[in-house]
């Protein structure tokens, strides 16, 4: 009974020992597969971080390349809108410059035209004239007055060479100055007449207001006074030689 008792004994003991032999094997053995793992996680902790500034890293980028992309766009735009804005602020100006250009050739065709007028002004001789009167202090056309121009027109459009005077002149009533105010009126009514009636080009007439000066009629009576109320117009032509065959 006693060897019974001690062997029990011995057996418990040795599972006693052989209990904590295991435990601190596994604890042993376990703590530094624990320790691998806590820094593999921990290491994969950082690599997800990492991972995760990278991106936010590569989004900077690629809204950054986004940014310069939109900004390079706009320039380009913008360059674009200058360029036809100024293609056509160019196009407008040549068109500018072409119309001044066409003007002032037909000035200097007008003005070569008057040179050669004054040239020859000795070769001028007056083909034919009308004299138009008007009432007191008036500067209107009459009926007669633009028969007469009607006629005088006529024979200005068969001529190539041709000037027209046309001088306005009143009585002696009233001032000096009123008078020759009255006159060019009387005159530019004329001129206006022949222009816009007949298409004589302006630049052959010549005009002027010459008040109570050179009067017909040196009496004072009503109807010497009527006289002195009007527009001398002569037709000077170019075109006749001798012999009365026209130039060519």
């Amino acid at each position: 009974m006693k060897y019974s008792l001690s062997l029990i004994g011995i057996l418990t003991a040795a599972l006693v020992a052989g209990g904590c032999a295991t435990k601190k094997y596994v604890r042993d053995t376990a703590a530094p597969v624990q320790a691998k793992a806590d820094q593999v996680g921990q290491q994969a902790t950082q690599n997800s971080q990492q991972i995760e500034d990278t991106r936010n890293q590569v989004k900077q980028v690629d809204e950054k390349a986004q940014n310069g992309i939109s900004a390079a766009q706009e320039r380009a735009a913008a360059a674009d809108r200058h360029a036809a804005a100024a293609d056509q602020h160019a196009g407008e100006a040549l068109d500018k410059a072409n119309q001044v250009a066409q003007v002032a050739d037909q000035n200097t065709q007008a003005l070569q035209g008057l040179t050669r007028a004054v040239a020859n002004i000795d070769d001028y001789k007056m083909q034919t004239s009308a004299t138009v009167f008007f009432s007191f202090g008036r500067f209107s056309l009459t009926d007669d007055g633009r028969k007469d121009l009607d006629r005088l027109a006529q024979d200005a459009k068969s001529d190539k060479r041709f000037l027209i005077t046309v001088e306005g002149y009143t009585d002696t009533t009233g001032s000096r100055e009123y008078n020759e105010v009255l006159s060019r009126k009387r005159a530019e009514v004329v001129v206006q007449y022949m222009v816009t009636k007949h298409d004589i080009p302006l630049y052959r007439i010549h005009r002027i207001g010459l008040g109570q000066e050179k009067p017909v009629e040196e009496a004072r009576g009503r109807a010497a006074q009527a006289k002195n109320r009007r527009v001398e117009v002569r037709l000077f032509s170019a075109d006749q030689v001798t012999g009365g065959v026209k130039a060519q």
